[in-house]
């Protein structure tokens, strides 16, 4: 396997400005103002198409007569397309180009998660529930995988923090947009609310997949915004990063690496927590006594603000302190705590704080998770590396909603499931040790 490189060309005798920390630092914010919102916006309606399901549930199943264990077997199988797919994709995406690519995951994804109005028995959801795994596959993967063309190892957790606050970002916008479509439109023009909400909410991916061919650039040689002496810069400081990184010769050398299946496992650790949390978030909080869908939209938000909060305060810590182990575990382990918790809680607020500790320790961890793969990798073995731990792990989104169905139709009851999800938090936590810092803490 040959790595392909996307930096530019540097001349040796090229010299930075006089004041070169000011002018680097001006630089990487003008990058970051280009790129994160942008791609921040596109992942949001990645994420409300995949995990509006989870709002669409508390209509869906009784209308349809699905069971939880139906419910969650077809919120799991989402991640067996995205499994099979994400590899190829991102591979694709290396060699095409991401503005092309990520436009064609987006506008697929957005027709196949209309299509759910159409959906009247298990089989049917399953299958669009698979098909929409297979066209969203390699999107955050290839994101990744696009942030590290413009910002070396050093600059790359704050970026990737801000990045993923799409997902709580798309919690606190999702949460009361759902609720309110299917509180409001129920029964409007003979459509159940649900079905309201997967046509509605599949127009901002279409949106945006027109966008980015109008808006991204493929790399930092294409980007007209800036000035040659910033080009040479960005392009200095991604090929110095690249120096230090693996660049697997071929396919087994690349499978062999043990440090791979050790990151794949940690991240499955930290996924099945994320989904464990986004999957049953408005059941839970329907349980602790909040019947309106409107209401429930509206709790979901609170858990999603401490996560914005707790996501660039993290990143800016791990990139100032040089130190990504420690950053990544203690968040994993305070969200498995609360995982732990939560059962014991009858009240609506207590659940609701707790919800919203769970929500910043997951997902700080899973934004911070991508420092460590990221510091390691390079070239074409960044592309099919990123995808395959991402596309491994991401098969807890499998197990994780299904699972948790199972032991809630087994026992009547969320603890053994809650309880499930924290001890797999702590063990992925434990896994995070066994990295060598030297390796990741740059």
């Amino acid at each position: 396997m040959k790595s392909k490189s996307t930096a530019l060309p540097v001349p040796a005798d090229l010299a930075p400005p006089t004041d070169s920390a000011s002018f680097e630092s001006k630089t990487y914010a003008k990058v970051s103002r280009r790129l994160i919102p942008f791609l921040m916006l596109c992942y949001l309606g990645a994420y409300l198409d995949r995990v509006n399901v989870g709002f669409a549930k508390l209509q869906m199943l009784s209308d349809l007569r699905f069971s939880e264990t139906v419910y969650g077997m077809g919120a799991g199988i989402f991640f067996l397309g995205y499994f099979l797919f994400e590899v190829p994709s991102n591979l694709i995406l290396h060699r095409v180009g991401a503005r092309r690519w990520l436009a064609r995951i987006m506008l697929t994804w957005a027709v196949i998660s209309a299509s759910f109005v159409f959906v009247k028995s298990p089989t049917a959801f399953y299958v669009l529930r698979f098909l929409l795994g297979v066209a969203e596959a390699g999107f955050a993967p290839g994101v990744i995988l696009y942030l590290t063309y413009w910002f070396p190892a050093a600059r790359r957790a704050k970026a990737l923090s801000l990045f993923f606050m799409a997902i709580p970002l798309a919690g606190m916008v999702g949460g009361p947009l759902s609720g309110w479509i299917m509180h409001s439109l129920q029964g409007t023009f003979d459509l159940a609310g649900w079905k309201w909400l997967f046509m509605l909410e599949a127009l901002p991916s279409l949106v945006l997949g027109v966008a980015i061919l109008l808006y991204l650039d493929d790399s930092i040689a294409k980007a007209k915004w800036l000035t040659d002496s910033e080009k040479n810069l960005l392009a200095r400081n991604v090929a110095n990063d690249n120096a230090h990184k693996i660049a697997h010769v071929s396919i087994r050398s690349f499978i062999g690496d043990r440090r791979l299946w050790l990151m794949a496992s940690i991240y499955f650790c930290v996924v099945l927590g994320q989904y464990g949390l986004t999957f049953w978030l408005p059941t839970i909080i329907r349980k602790s006594g909040v019947a309106d869908p409107l209401w429930i939209g509206v709790f979901t938000a609170s858990p999603y603000l401490c996560a914005i909060i707790a996501l660039p305060l993290i990143g800016m810590s791990a990139d100032r302190r040089r130190e990504r182990r420690l950053h990544l575990a203690i968040p994993m382990l305070i969200a498995a705590a609360a995982f732990i918790v939560l059962p014991t809680l009858g009240s609506v607020p207590a659940s609701i704080v707790c919800l919203s500790v769970a929500a910043a320790g997951i997902l700080a961890s899973s934004s911070q998770f991508w420092s460590l793969p990221t510091a390691l990798l390079g070239g074409m073995s960044a592309a099919a590396g990123i995808a395959a731990v991402n596309c491994f792990a991401n098969l807890a989104g499998f197990f994780s909603p299904a699972i948790v169905g199972w032991l809630n139709d087994l026992t009547g009851k969320s603890t053994a499931g809650l309880i499930f999800i924290s001890l797999a938090i702590a063990l992925g936590a434990a896994l995070v040790f066994l990295v060598p810092a030297k390796s990741v803490n740059r």
